[in-house]
């Protein structure tokens, strides 16, 4: 594992695509994850941007995602509950079920061989076209190196 190569294009893709002015992503985490490997190995928070991630969230949401019920279960990430809305190859969105926000909430989570990478994002139809866009820069540099 290349982890300067994966903190460099973390950090360079972090600083245009997540924050609160303007752009794509209100938040955005990266999860090592080898769905093959033993389960000794504990997935990690691996970068973090936006969001301070709580390990056992994080450990339930990799639970969410290695027991596969994407449409007959919800996840949460923070203290948002998030139902599965579409379901891809190697990604999947989710709309926020307990939102304050009048435009609601969503999530999209991207899987590569090595890590989970979660976008979270404020709005609608628009919104979650910027932030798709965002994610799949992310993504194609991740698939590259076969991360």
């Amino acid at each position: 594992m290349d982890w300067g190569f994966v903190n460099r294009n973390w950090e360079k893709w972090a600083c245009n695509n997540v924050g609160f002015d303007g752009e794509p992503l209100k938040a955005a985490l990266l999860i090592n994850y080898d769905p093959t490997g033993p389960s000794r190995l504990l997935s990690t928070i691996a970068e973090e941007e936006g969001i301070e991630a709580d390990p056992i969230e994080v450990g339930e949401f990799v639970n969410f995602i290695k027991r596969g019920n994407y449409q007959s279960e919800s996840f949460f990430i923070e203290s948002n509950q998030y139902v599965v809305t579409s379901i891809h190859e190697s990604w999947f969105c989710g709309r926020c079920m307990n939102t304050s926000k009048p435009a609601g909430e969503g999530a999209i989570v991207y899987k590569t061989p090595s890590f989970l990478f979660v976008a979270l994002y404020e709005g609608s139809i628009g919104a979650a076209s910027r932030a798709m866009a965002a994610v799949d820069r992310f993504a194609c540099q991740l698939e590259r190196r076969n991360f």
